[in-house]
């Protein structure tokens, strides 16, 4: 059992910045995925790297967020930059299952979830 635990959410204005970080409580080489839920709305994937280490954007979010690993393999992280009011929405950390490669938005390949953690952009 892997928990996943996020942090560095809150509130700012639009065309601000947030980064989330992502704990993990073992090092796991397996794809790592952000996804987030608005109210109302579906689940949806935001950013991910892949068991190459190649990143992976939704539309929506290139060239504003950037996906990465920290110096502690356990470590996951998300910068978002520029952020918009419809990024709003409760975020999530998500390790793969080991079969799956890449895991931009597939849900069903994901073995662990943190609990998510809110971001909030007023215009």
């Amino acid at each position: 059992q892997v928990h996943l635990e996020e942090s560095g959410g809150g509130s700012v204005q639009a065309g601000g910045s947030l980064k989330l970080s992502c704990l993990a409580s073992e090092y796991s080489n397996n794809c790592m995925a952000w996804y987030r839920q608005a109210p109302g709305g579906e689940r949806e994937g935001v950013a991910a790297i892949d068991t190459d280490g190649d990143p992976s954007y939704v539309e929506a979010v290139k060239g504003r967020f950037t996906v990465s690993k920290g110096d502690s393999q356990n470590v996951f992280l998300l910068q978002m930059d520029n952020l918009k009011p419809e990024d709003t929405a409760m975020y999530y950390c998500a390790a793969g299952k080991p079969s799956v490669r890449v895991c931009l938005d597939y849900a069903p390949g994901m073995d662990y979830w943190g609990k998510g953690i809110q971001v909030s952009i007023s215009s």
